[in-house]
């Protein structure tokens, strides 16, 4: 087979394609985000997502073939994520990669949108990263960690047990006054402020097992801004005491509550590597502690480049000519699912 695949990412509030060759060279990488059309509504709205989606769809196509110069007929095949996202968004992904494969006759293949944001963590230096690791994927919608064999097979470890970090991140900042998304905002705010100005509670499961939980600490925000009593009404951004420091207190909370169970994790699974991936992998001091802590353990720790942390096709099409070359094809009936 050829070395290019293009790839088509709409699990969420993002519309993506990409071509790439052998699984690493990035030919072209084009993302339609639709933050401004949610940012009014705090957060993803599934109907919006899916009818933004279709309208860019084939531009977005078209511009990621443009920009590698690869026409279809010169494809290895097409990827597509097919799960978990929300179920309106990825039917036009699918639809669309489907009607391309079908039309000239390529191979179609369905790729996880959580393995394929792990897999972006290696895109960049491929050669470097040796199985098994473990992996942390921290987004809107997801907080997890997983054991990685290879790059097509994952197991998850450990999962948040109520919200996901991005998610925490989006409520606060809307607590706060701050614009969607969350996660860029506060930490810009978090820079003006003092993360050891308020102590939030930092989880640790009853039992001792590796998890993660963000509810407890989204709600002692709540409290602490509406001056302890959570029905309160919420004071104007400008009438909220060192807003600031409670955005450096809150993203110092979130970053201790990912990088403990991260390293024990690794720790325990006996490996020498970490991938991190997601969204909200995007995040400087989450970079900083992690990195660090995880040299102070004698890990190696790679994040991709924000670029590729956030949603895109890249990873898909990366993921997808993995798949190709280990001979997996899906069916016309490969189907969408949330979870």
């Amino acid at each position: 087979m050829t070395d290019l695949v293009l790839g088509i990412e709409s699990s969420c509030d993002d519309t993506a394609a990409a071509v790439v060759r052998a699984g690493h060279e990035i030919l072209s990488s084009v993302v339609h985000t639709q933050a401004a059309e949610h940012a009014p509504f705090g957060g993803v709205v599934p109907e919006i997502a899916g009818r933004s989606h279709l309208r860019s769809i084939l531009p977005v196509v078209d511009e990621a073939l443009d920009g590698a110069g690869v026409r279809l007929d010169q494809l290895a095949g097409i990827a597509v994520t097919h799960r978990p996202g929300l179920v309106g968004s990825l039917l036009v992904g699918l639809s669309a990669a489907k009607a391309l494969a079908f039309t000239r006759g390529l191979p179609l293949v369905g790729v996880h949108h959580i393995e394929a944001h792990v897999y972006a963590a290696t895109m960049e230096a491929p050669g470097t990263v040796s199985y098994p690791c473990v992996a942390l994927v921290v987004s809107g919608g997801h907080t997890a960690l997983y054991r990685a064999e290879s790059p097509l097979h994952m197991t998850q470890l450990a999962a948040t047990l109520d919200d996901a970090a991005g998610e925490a991140f989006d409520k606060v900042a809307y607590l706060l006054g701050l614009p969607y998304p969350g996660g860029p905002s506060i930490s810009a705010l978090a820079e003006e402020g003092d993360p050891t100005a308020f102590k939030f509670p930092r989880y640790r499961a009853k039992d001792g097992s590796i998890g993660f939980s963000f509810s407890g600490l989204k709600t002692a925000v709540l409290y602490h801004v509406r001056g302890g009593d959570a029905l309160a009404p919420t004071p104007p951004p400008e009438e909220i005491p060192q807003r600031a420091d409670v955005a450096a207190s809150f993203q110092e909370t979130v970053v201790e509550n990912l990088v403990r169970p991260t390293l024990r994790c690794a720790q325990e699974e006996g490996v020498g590597q970490v991938l991190v991936a997601g969204g909200v992998a995007c995040n400087q001091r989450l970079r900083e502690v992690l990195g660090e802590r995880g040299r102070e353990s004698g890990l190696e720790v790679f994040f991709p480049s924000p670029a590729y942390s956030t949603d895109n096709a890249a990873m898909i099409a990366g993921l997808g000519w993995q798949h190709l070359a280990a001979g997996a094809r899906d069916g016309w009936d490969l189907d969408a699912h949330p979870s």
